[in-house]
């Protein structure tokens, strides 16, 4: 019986003292990175769509493999560990260029708006035309321009009821009217 579990013991105390693992030089490790560099590349501007943060993109990524390379374990697979270091970067940029662009609208609902505060360039027509919608705007009877303007302001309808002691229905009504009149009023910029 001792000697059945012996066996296996000593096979195994063998194998071990006879074969060695080497481990991957510092120069084999960079040289497999740099033979990968067309496949990185090429699996960058699939997640990107765009050459150039392509190219910044596979910066990172050998910058970053490099920086940790102690944690890669020897001969197991480079490729799928380097490709899986680019994609949480690139996951991990979107997410940081996602929150860059979010504006926290800070009212009571916190609603999460994604647009961004430029607005670009502003050609001369649009002031003008800017210029003739304010003036049809102001055009309008108190009771048709003040909640038409409270609910541009980004008011809601409840509020614009709350403040002007109006039912919700009628504030409705009343802003759909508005809209009516202000395309006929402006019916020439309609296209």
């Amino acid at each position: 019986m001792y000697f059945k579990i012996l066996i296996p013991f000593y096979i195994l105390l063998y194998l071990h003292q006879t074969i060695k693992i080497k481990t991957m030089t510092p120069y084999e490790f960079n040289q497999n990175l740099i033979d990968m560099k067309s496949n990185l590349q090429r699996f960058a501007v699939s997640l990107t769509s765009d050459r150039d943060t392509a190219l910044d993109l596979v910066q990172d990524t050998y910058l970053k493999a490099i920086t940790y390379k102690d944690k890669f374990v020897d001969y197991t697979n480079l490729k799928a560990w380097v490709f899986t270091i680019m994609k949480n970067t690139f996951i991990n940029n979107y997410r940081r260029n996602i929150k860059e662009n979010t504006i926290i609208d800070g009212t009571k609902d916190l609603y999460y708006i994604n647009t961004s505060s430029d607005r670009g360039f502003i050609s001369p027509e649009s002031n003008y035309a800017e210029g003739e919608i304010e003036k049809a705007i102001d055009s309008l009877s108190d009771e048709f321009r003040i909640p038409f303007k409270m609910h541009v302001e980004g008011f809601k309808y409840h509020e614009i009821a709350e403040k002007l002691g109006l039912k919700i229905g009628t504030v409705k009504s009343r802003i759909f009217f508005t809209r009516q009149k202000l395309m006929h009023i402006l019916k020439d910029y309609n296209s």
